[in-house]
């Protein structure tokens, strides 16, 4: 059955009701409890069912403890010691093992805080009345979907905004950068025009001393060195 346009259950064929209530009721009850049920299901109608061996209790327990990961995952040796019918935790930690073994769960046991915790665990068969329940859980899961999409759409389309707000300000800048040189540049060869000076003379004429600046000061140097020579006169007459 199509839910919300994209999730497909599929139900299962009707049983037969001949197989369920004919003499084979017992058997098909068992089968129902391997496909559905636990261990402490069989346990309570163990009177009206085939006995089990060995080898399919261990098989219904593991069964048994696939249900109540489904649940919790960090499951209490106390619940899996009752549920389970196991006599200590030597036993119950050789079960868990070979269920991992068998690859029907993955996890580690804490034997400090006597739990199992659970990181993986099998699917079970399901029963024709948690089917609706499975429907309402995957519509909700669509439209999960939905809103999550939805919320990364707009900030998509905010990223887009942001980027194309940052392009334009980014473009105004050279612009306005651009515009600045022009300004300058026409400022500068007014000014030049304006003394009637080309702008590299004009320049070159900043750098150079003004005339007459370089006879002053030869002078100066010429009178500093006349007495120096007459002091040194004076003093060889005076020796």
């Amino acid at each position: 059955k199509a839910t919300a346009g994209r999730c497909l259950v599929m139900e299962p064929d009707p049983v037969s009701p001949q197989l369920a209530d004919g003499e084979f009721s017992p058997v098909f009850r068992l089968l129902t409890i391997f496909a559905y049920g636990t261990y402490a299901d069989y346990l309570a109608e163990a009177a009206n069912l085939p006995p089990l061996t060995e080898a399919q209790k261990n098989k219904l327990r593991h069964l048994s403890v696939v249900t109540l990961a489904a649940k919790i995952k960090c499951i209490p040796y106390s619940v899996l010691l009752e549920q389970l019918q196991l006599k200590n935790v030597r036993q119950l930690e050789d079960l868990v093992i070979e269920a991992v073994y068998a690859d029907v769960l993955r996890g580690s046991l804490d034997q400090r805080n006597q739990r199992l915790e659970v990181d993986y665990s099998i699917g079970r068969d399901i029963r024709r009345e948690e089917l609706s329940t499975i429907t309402r859980t995957l519509q909700e899961w669509c439209q999960g979907c939905e809103v999550v999409l939805s919320g990364i759409e707009e900030q998509v389309s905010r990223a887009n905004q942001h980027k194309e707000q940052q392009l334009a300000l980014k473009q105004q800048i050279e612009s306005e950068v651009a515009n600045l040189k022009k300004t300058i540049k026409v400022t500068t060869a007014a000014a030049a025009a304006a003394t009637s000076q080309d702008p590299e003379q004009h320049l070159t004429e900043l750098r150079e001393p003004a005339p007459g600046t370089n006879q002053r000061q030869a002078s100066k140097k010429t009178s500093k060195a006349k007495g120096l020579r007459g002091s040194a006169k004076i003093w060889s007459k005076s020796n």
